[in-house]
C-alpha cells in the first residue's frame, strides 16, 4: 500500500476535486436509495474484550525491505501497526486481519484485483497471481476474503467491542499504475472513489446487519506524505471522504489520521518524512528517503486518533 503519489499539476488537482464533486452527488443518491441513515446502539469498549482490526498494509504494520533493521517477512510478529498500540493502550485482545495490498474490492472477494495481497495488477490492469499472503504469513491465518474472516470472527467472538477499518488507498494506486496519465482525469478518479464508498458501505453493513455487531466501528483516515504538495493533500482528503461516506448511517466513528499527521508535520514544512512519521529507507548505510508507510512514531500517532474517538 502506498499513499498519494499522483503527479502534481493544476490539471491533476482540478481532476481530483471534480471527481470528488461527482462522488458527493453519487453518494447522496446512493444513500437515499439505500434508505438513508440507521441508528445502531453501540456498546462501550471495555478492557479484556476483543478487538478486530481490518485493512491494508498500514493496519498490518508493513515496512519496506530497505528499512533498518531489515524486516523479517517470515514472521508477522516483526510488524507492528497502530492496532497493536490501540490494543495495548485499551487492554484489548487483538486479531489483526489486515493484508498488505488489500483493495476495497479484494477485501470482499479474494479473487478480485488487489495491489499485492492475494494478487497484483499487470501494466494493463489484468490480474496476475501471487501476493503477500501467498508468500508470507499475516497476523492471523485465514482462507478466503478478509470480509469472510471478519464475519466468522464476530460470530465466534461475541465479546468484540471494537473494529477498526482502513481501506481504499490501493484502489487508487491500481488506477495510478495502470493508466497512462497516472489516474489524474476525473473520468478515471470518480469511479475509483465511488467504488471505495460502495465497497465500504457493503463492508460496514455486513458487520452491522449480517454479523449483528453492536460494538464500535472506527474508520481510520489516511494521512498525506506531504501536506505542502497540493495534489498529495487533496487526493488523501477525497479518498478519506470516499471512505467516510461508505460508513454513513451505520454509527461509525472517524479517526482523523489525516489531521493528526498534518498537525505533527506543521513544524517540518508539512513534510511527513521530515517530521519522522514515515519509514526511513537506506541503501547500505546511506539514507535514501522515506517510504510511504508509517514509522513507529507514525503508527503510534494513528493509534492516538483511534483512542481519541473510542467510547469507554
Amino acid at each position: 500500500m502506498r499513499v498519494s503519489a499522483w503527479i502534481v499539476s493544476r490539471r491533476a488537482v482540478a481532476a481530483v476535486v471534480l471527481a470528488a464533486t461527482l462522488l458527493t452527488g453519487a453518494s447522496a443518491g446512493a444513500s437515499s436509495a439505500r434508505g438513508g441513515r440507521h441508528h445502531f446502539p453501540v456498546n462501550v469498549v471495555t478492557p479484556g474484550s476483543d478487538y478486530l482490526a481490518l485493512g491494508d498494509s498500514v493496519s498490518f504494520g508493513y515496512r519496506e525491505s530497505t528499512t533498518v533493521p531489515a524486516p523479517d517477512y517470515s514472521s508477522a510478529a516483526n510488524f507492528v501497526g497502530f492496532p497493536e498500540f490501540v490494543a495495548s493502550a485499551l487492554g484489548l485482545h487483538l486479531a489483526n486481519a489486515a493484508c498488505p495490498g488489500e483493495t476495497s474490492s479484494s477485501f470482499l472477494n479474494a479473487s478480485a484485483l488487489s495491489n499485492g495481497c492475494e494478487n497484483h495488477p499487470s501494466a494493463t490492469g489484468t490480474l496476475q497471481p501471487g501476493g503477500y499472503r501467498t508468500l508470507y504469513p499475516l497476523h492471523v491465518s485465514y482462507a478466503g476474503s478478509q470480509m469472510a474472516f471478519a464475519l466468522a470472527y464476530l460470530r465466534t467472538h461475541p465479546r468484540t467491542t471494537l473494529v477498526t477499518l482502513m481501506i481504499g488507498a490501493n484502489d487508487g494506486f491500481i488506477c495510478q499504475e495502470t493508466t497512462a496519465d497516472q489516474c489524474v482525469s476525473a473520468s478515471e478518479l470518480a469511479p475509483v472513489l465511488s467504488t471505495v464508498t460502495a465497497n465500504v458501505h457493503t463492508i460496514v453493513r455486513a458487520l452491522r446487519v449480517t454479523a449483528h455487531y453492536t460494538g464500535q466501528i472506527v474508520l481510520v483516515n489516511y494521512y498525506a506524505t506531504s501536506y505542502a504538495n497540493p495534489l498529495d493533500s487533496v487526493a488523501s482528503t477525497y479518498l478519506n471522504k470516499a471512505l467516510d461516506a461508505g460508513g454513513a448511517g451505520f454509527s461509525v466513528e472517524i479517526a482523523d489520521g489525516y489531521g493528526a499527521f498534518e498537525q505533527a508535520a506543521q513544524y517540518s514544512a508539512g513534510d511527513s518524512c521530515a517530521a519522522g512519521l514515515l519509514t526511513r529507507l537506506f541503501s547500505g548505510t546511506t539514507f535514501t528517503g522515506c517510504g510511504v508507510h508509517p514509522s513507529v512514531a507514525g503508527q503510534a500517532l494513528l493509534a492516538q486518533t483511534v483512542e481519541a474517538v473510542v467510547k469507554k
